[in-house]
């Protein structure tokens, strides 16, 4: 039998009551950046990876780190370079003199929260071996295959592309991603206030306030919040405007060179539930489908250099038709 809306919401109110003591947690050791935590508690709801964009010093570690050390789960941190190897990323075989047998050590991908920082700096195989963990959530080092542990979410830092000395991800592993987010600078006010909190010699210390199982079970009513006709139809209309614009009125056809994929109808879904579930709610919002549009979408269209010349960019058409497209 089907839960009613009125059940499920029931639900949520019972297992997120850990939401908020989470967000006083990391709110005493980040000052605002609000939208990147919300999101990066989406993702960790919805099941999905996060790629953050933004100039360093902006507290994207930082954050990550606090989040990790607040849910009381493993946290690795992984700095790309360069001259990173696969087998720094999952781990290798280690043969032993002694006992003329090869032992496994694991790599620092066998986490609960993985920061992979500045992911573009990194060449591709190592990319492409993060990515594959990322989509199979298991590892394999010689002839023996490893799960990862769930929770498992990956959250990966990039400066932006135009500096120099980076890798550009391509389009195609970037849809792993559920999010990309675009972390911009605090307000004067936030600046303020970190200037005056801000001790270098003491690092704050994290309480955790939140354990895995109690994360397993919220994405499991995260699961059950229930989305209807009208908020799915929202979606699919939103995804289909990105590869036939003129369907919906919109002359943008000449600037887009790919819409987005049937996976991001399913990944906009699931962080839809993901926001209903912080917010409460045992029911999805079209409102809630608008507000992570930006974000599951904006790494997922692809323009043309007739766009790129008139120097507009996906989030400009992404805002268009999310202007366009009638909300039910």
């Amino acid at each position: 039998m089907t839960p009613t809306v009125e059940a499920i919401r029931r639900s949520v109110e019972e297992h997120s009551s850990f939401v908020s003591r989470l967000r006083s947690e990391i709110a005493r050791v980040i000052v605002g950046q609000q939208y990147m935590i919300d999101r990066l508690l989406v993702g960790m709801l919805a099941n999905g990876h996060v790629l953050v964009e933004g100039v360093p010093g902006l507290a994207k570690t930082t954050a990550v780190k606090t989040l990790a050390q607040s849910m009381a789960c493993k946290f690795s941190r992984i700095q790309f370079t360069p001259d990173l190897l696969p087998a720094d990323l999952v781990g290798t075989l280690v043969y032993s003199p002694k006992d003329g047998e090869f032992s496994t050590k694991k790599g620092p991908i066998f986490g609960n929260v993985i920061l992979a920082d500045e992911i573009n700096r990194a060449p591709a195989k190592v990319q492409s071996a993060l990515l594959e963990a990322m989509q199979e959530r298991q590892v394999t080092i010689g002839e023996n295959t490893f799960p990862i542990e769930e929770p498992f979410m990956v959250m990966a830092t990039q400066n932006p592309i135009e500096q120099e000395g980076t890798y550009p991800l391509p389009e195609a592993q970037v849809d792993r991603f559920m999010l990309k987010l675009k972390v911009s600078y605090p307000t004067r006010t936030e600046e303020r206030e970190i200037m005056d909190r801000v001790k270098m010699l003491h690092e704050p210390t994290v309480t955790p306030v939140v354990s895995k199982d109690e994360i397993l079970e919220a994405r499991e009513v995260v699961d059950q919040i229930y989305v209807d006709d009208k908020a799915k139809n929202y979606i699919v209309d939103i995804v289909q405007a990105t590869r036939n614009p003129g369907a919906f009125d919109l002359d943008m056809g000449h600037l887009i060179e790919y819409g987005a994929s049937p996976r991001a109808t399913i990944y906009l879904q699931q962080a839809a539930r993901a926001l209903a579930f912080l917010q409460g709610e045992g029911n999805v919002f079209p409102n809630d489908v608008k507000q992570v549009a930006l974000d599951v979408l904006r790494h997922r269209v692809i323009i043309t250099y007739e766009a790129e010349a008139e120097d507009m960019t996906s989030e400009d058409i992404l805002r268009r038709i999310l202007d366009t497209v009638p909300v039910p």
